[in-house]
């Protein structure tokens, strides 16, 4: 990213209370620290931005309603009718039990965040109960959990979900036990020797979020054992700073793109961090150039399938936003909070149905049916994938849930200057210490991305001096903000933070403008094909879609399992197929109208009926262009496929909202018929 070298100090004296000082930042100071909030320690590398503790930001708007959904849905009656969650006979809960791997700990780190966020004390006591039980599964020498090996030697990687719950539990409640716990189980995981530490697949590909947890224990406890431990960690650990992708699948490498820098902050080597944006960049040139933030590797990334055709597992897509909001906590950098909405607004949400009831393992860009046929070798793996089914595959079945759970949690963050940084728009209240410890609320009213202005207001009990931060999306050329009705004298730049240091009033109002407008973005390595964007928002042809319910036992994938005794026929499954021509080819170059609909009125906008945006374009069917071999859609149509000689008006809607969907064209040239 270009260096923003415009730093102008503005004396703004329309405030009668003190001078205003506002600036362009591309980062945020790292020579100071944050009297309030845990920040790295030495010998660390300095904090860009401090998450603030679980508990702290109350989601409201469209977010807090995926959540209700996701309390109604899959997510928050999982425990009912998964047997994997059941309680009898379960690993986690007793010694020798029969269930247990990395199900209970993938579920309850969604469910228990979900709890918190949004306050219900029946969800609080589940998530209690298997806190409480992991934690009296602690043995002498300080190991904990199901005693799961491979080849004789210990799997680390449930026990490294487990501590992420950990730090969540500890942040909601500040129980001294759970800081005793991990650090006994750190200094166990010290007497592993290195040839039995780490050493099966998925461990290996994944132990950056075990060296996370132990940056985020260090901070808190300045043990310096844990020095060693994080050394050993990354040693241990797959090579992700490699030049190569040392592994393909799509999961993995969502995981993987974190940990590079997440040794950073250990290291202090910026070639570590630079190693992150590698991995980032040569996945998605490897697997396909394509919408959505994420890359065509389905299960396992293939060469030459990179047509966007090809998708994603859902549990890619909620561990790409996590790396998303690490990444920004690390480096400062937007360019990861533009990525984490890039994926949370156009893959994510259409890889589940409306009601959150049901998921699909794989999900596409281009996606035209959603059945529960075998389509291997079309994508890997073999399995009816493509279903919207409660039983998908039990990782994503369980490990969905986190996804928006940890979105609500990053929506602003701590700077080490005593201030806050708005990071990830969407309604919410943020309670959180600032300046010299005024304890304020900041509450944030918008409908975005479905809208342009977003608006901040600020409570506090009296005034008090700090600096706030607001993220200028990479996408937003013509930015501007108000402060009380008075615009700021700087111009906001694309990409960067606009900081805004002053003596605030309760009362005091900030609007922030991001104009959307119609983008194109070409795709050279599939074919010159396009898509359209609005602003952060990805556009697709809306096809008209008709849903098959089914039966979820014939449909589930084998390695979900039903508790004896759950009722399938409330957990139905659903097949989607097109009812209207999806194969157009976007007449170039693109003339896009933009209609704006009423607000939804159950703020739920990601469904074909209640987006609040609707677009017009023009297309030429390409008739060659259809299902293939596999019963997938097509790869794109070479340039010169025939097309029909007439165009016709097609609607488009935001990309999130199609759960089939055309969001990659090839294109035609001028409409001769207009």
């Amino acid at each position: 990213m270009q260096n923003i070298t415009l730093m102008i100090l503005v004396l703004s004296l329309f405030s009668h209370r003190s001078p205003q000082e506002t600036t362009v930042v591309e980062r945020f100071p790292v020579n100071v620290r944050n009297d309030f909030y845990t920040g790295n320690r030495d010998p660390f590398q300095p904090s860009q931005l401090l998450k603030l503790p679980v508990g702290s930001i109350e989601p409201g708007g469209w977010i807090r309603r995926q959540l209700e959904l996701q309390k109604d849905g899959l997510c928050g009656h999982l425990g009912e009718i998964s047997a994997w969650l059941q309680k009898e006979n379960n690993a986690w809960l007793q010694k020798g039990g029969e269930w247990g791997w990395e199900e209970v700990p993938y579920w309850l780190r969604g469910y228990g965040d979900l709890a918190y966020l949004l306050g219900d004390e029946d969800m609080k006591k589940e998530a209690f109960f298997w806190v409480e039980n992991i934690l009296k599964t602690q043995r002498e020498d300080g190991n904990f959990g199901p005693a799961y090996s491979n080849n004789g030697k210990q799997d680390f990687w449930p026990n490294m979900i487990a501590l992420w719950i950990m730090q969540s539990y500890y942040e909601y409640t500040h129980e001294q036990r759970v800081i005793d716990f991990m650090l006994k189980y750190s200094a166990y995981q010290l007497t592993v020797p290195d040839e039995d530490f780490l050493s099966s697949y998925w461990e290996n590909c994944r132990g950056g979020d075990n060296l996370w947890s132990v940056i985020w224990l260090y901070n808190l406890t300045g043990d310096r054992r844990l020095l060693e431990l994080a050394e050993k960690i990354h040693r241990n650990t797959k090579k992700w700073s490699q030049p190569t992708l040392p592994d393909w699948h799509n999961v993995n490498i969502a995981q993987g793109v974190r940990e590079p820098a997440t040794y950073y902050l250990v290291s202090r080597d910026s070639a570590m961090l630079s190693a992150s944006y590698h991995v980032q960049n040569l996945a998605r040139s490897m697997f396909g150039q394509v919408p959505g933030g994420m890359f065509g590797a389905d299960e396992v990334g293939r060469i030459g399938k990179t047509d966007p055709r090809q998708g994603t597992e859902t549990c890619g897509f909620v561990e790409q936003m996590a790396s998303d909001e690490i990444m920004l906590q690390i480096s400062g950098d937007p360019y990861w909070a533009d990525h984490c909405e890039n994926v949370a607004f156009n893959s994510f949400p259409a890889a589940l149905m409306p009601d959150l009831r049901t998921l699909r393992y794989i999900t596409c860009p281009n996606h035209v049916v959603s059945d529960a046929k075998n389509h291997s070798p079309g994508i890997v793996n073999a399995g009816p994938f493509m279903v919207m089914t409660p039983f998908s595959s039990r990782c994503c079945q369980h490990n969905h849930g986190f996804g928006w759970s940890y979105y609500a949690e990053h929506l602003v963050m701590a700077t080490p200057d005593n201030g806050l940084a708005t990071l990830l728009y969407n309604s919410c209240k943020t309670t959180a210490k600032v300046g010299n410890g005024i304890q304020i609320e900041l509450e944030e009213q918008t409908h975005y991305p479905f809208e342009e202005q977003i608006r901040f207001t600020l409570h506090t009990p009296r005034e008090v001096t700090f600096p706030l931060y607001l993220r200028i999306p990479s996408w937003c050329e013509k930015a501007s903000a108000k402060i009380n009705g008075k615009k700021i004298a700087v111009q906001p730049v694309a990409g960067s933070y606009v900081r805004i240091s002053r003596k605030w009033a309760s009362g005091d109002i900030i609007v922030l403008n991001t104009p959307m407008k119609i983008s194109t973005h070409e795709w050279t390595a599939n074919k010159n094909s396009v898509s359209l964007n609005y602003g952060p928002l990805t556009l697709s042809l809306r096809i008209k879609e008709s849903y098959k319910q089914v039966d979820s036992r014939e449909t589930a994938i084998g390695d979900s399992k039903w508790q004896e005794n759950a009722d399938a026929t409330k957990w139905p499954a659903y097949e989607i197929y097109p009812e209207s021509a999806w194969n157009y080819a976007l007449v170039m170059p693109a003339t896009v109208s933009v209609t704006r609909k009423s607000w939804t009125a159950d703020d739920m906008p990601f469904t074909q009926e209640n987006s609040p945006l609707e677009f017009k374009a023009r297309g030429r069917q390409v008739p060659a262009w259809t299902t293939d071999e596999y019963g997938l859609c097509g790869v794109l149509p070479a340039p010169d496929a025939g097309k029909s000689p007439q165009t016709d008006e097609i609607t488009l809607i935001p990309m999130g909202a199609a759960r089939l969907r055309i969001s990659v064209f090839p294109t035609e040239g001028t409409d001769s018929n207009k």
